[in-house]
């Protein structure tokens, strides 16, 4: 889609011209980026569409090619898809702070037939179209500490978040499909319990995963048996606002859970055990949870649990690559 008429006239003051004594720098800024874009989204009704959903939607069925959707700042109350027709679709935001993607549905909400929406239906934004980027923008699940009640989940594969906000208490982040592969650059993650959990293999590269007080675990990871690999957090900082020693690395939501923390900053909200298994002793001998490298008072794995891992230096160089990881497909920021 071509940017309308309308946002034109805000960006270019309506001039047939290139030349407009009113441009400051900053809008002759703006409006080479607008042309950068295909579609323009703004919540006072002054670009392509007033909705992130609509500008979605307005995306042609299966399109092989990349679609840019520009947010402006603001904050939009949406319960959002990226159906599985809608692929190449990279939304960026104005700003990270000020782009706010908000959504307030929780596990044990009622829908019309009076059951439960359950955590996979709680979803504020939910991608299933295959090569989605995002960049600059914040996701909330605004419910407050409800239970279970997820800010983002994906499905679909080749899934991209750079300089991203996840907001959220239990389960803010799912990552669900076994088939799927994401990479998350640069990005705040925030929860209490399990709030990164899921099947898939996703890649945290130097990320803030920040555990708030009233939570036990970071993670949660689900992986199938036949994957290699589960999540991985490189150069990652594990912030919080928690008491010491209250909260575990990982459990394992399924027995062959895989997690690893490489080169790792751990504040002392780490328990020295470092892994729980459940209650489920059968996990101990299928789950692969391993560090490398981990510093911080939390970062401390002399009491760890028996039946976790430290990587050597040759299992980090071979097996920990992004190329190892994600095989034929390479994040492209």
């Amino acid at each position: 889609m071509i940017v309308s008429f309308l946002m034109a006239s805000v960006f270019f003051m309506s001039s047939s011209s290139d030349y407009n004594p009113k441009d400051t720098t900053t809008e002759k800024i703006a409006k080479e980026e607008v042309k950068s874009y295909d579609i323009v989204v703004a919540s006072d009704g002054t670009a392509d569409f007033k909705t992130v959903q609509e500008a979605i939607n307005s995306v042609v069925v299966l399109k092989q090619t990349e679609t840019k959707i520009f947010i402006r700042n603001g904050t939009y109350k949406e319960k959002l898809e990226v159906s599985k027709d809608k692929n190449n679709i990279t939304l960026i935001g104005e700003s990270k702070e000020k782009v706010i993607l908000t959504y307030d549905d929780y596990a044990s909400k009622k829908n019309s037939e009076g059951k439960d929406i359950g955590t996979s239906g709680s979803a504020s934004f939910i991608v299933t179209g295959n090569n989605f980027k995002a960049r600059n923008i914040t996701f909330e699940n605004a419910s407050g500490p409800i239970g279970q009640a997820v800010a983002v989940r994906i499905d679909g594969d080749k899934i991209i978040f750079d300089n991203c906000k996840f907001l959220g208490f239990q389960d803010t982040l799912y990552p669900r499909d076994t088939a799927s592969r994401q990479y998350y650059k640069n990005c705040y993650i925030e929860g209490t319990t399990d709030f990164i959990f899921g099947a898939s293999t996703a890649v945290f590269d130097q990320c803030e995963i920040f555990a708030k007080k009233g939570g036990s675990y970071l993670t949660a990871a689900s992986t199938l048996e036949t994957n290699a690999y589960g999540f991985i957090f490189l150069n990652c900082k594990l912030t919080t606002n928690a008491p010491n020693n209250s909260y575990y690395l990982g459990r394992p939501w399924r027995n062959y859970a895989k997690t690893v923390f490489i080169k790792c900053e751990m504040e002392a909200h780490i328990k020295p055990q470092g892994w729980h298994n459940w209650s489920k002793p059968d996990a101990e001998k299928t789950t692969f949870y391993g560090e490398y490298l981990s510093t911080g008072v939390g970062g401390n794995t002399t009491s760890r649990v028996s039946w976790s891992h430290s990587l050597t230096p040759e299992q980090f160089k071979k097996d920990y690559s992004l190329k190892a990881i994600f095989k034929d497909w390479t994040p492209v920021l």
